[in-house]
């Protein structure tokens, strides 16, 4: 499970203290949300951390689409898929 700790800061901390801020989501692995006028605006985190959070994100899509098949029956034996991909290599050969 992905677990961020969390600061809020102001959108002048960003001109003002940026390097501490960078440093802060880097290190501590941790979410900083920037707001304006009190209120969120944007969240700023490592960049490392943004890869990985994408990645989960593509591969809980990809699993909700194939839970998706299995529901709606859209599936097929392992057996006659590999022989659909044995034949189709074969004819390539041809």
């Amino acid at each position: 499970m992905m677990t961020f700790r969390e600061s809020i800061r102001p959108s002048a901390d960003l001109r003002n203290h940026y390097n501490e801020i960078s440093r802060q989501c880097r290190e501590n692995k941790e979410a900083v949300i920037v707001t304006v006028n009190g209120r969120g605006d944007t969240v700023s985190i490592a960049y490392e951390e943004y890869r990985r959070m994408k990645a989960r994100i593509e591969l809980l899509e990809i699993l909700a689409e194939a839970e998706e098949d299995v529901k709606f029956g859209r599936v097929a034996p392992v057996q006659e898929t590999f022989d659909d991909i044995r034949k189709m290599l074969m004819e390539e050969k041809l």
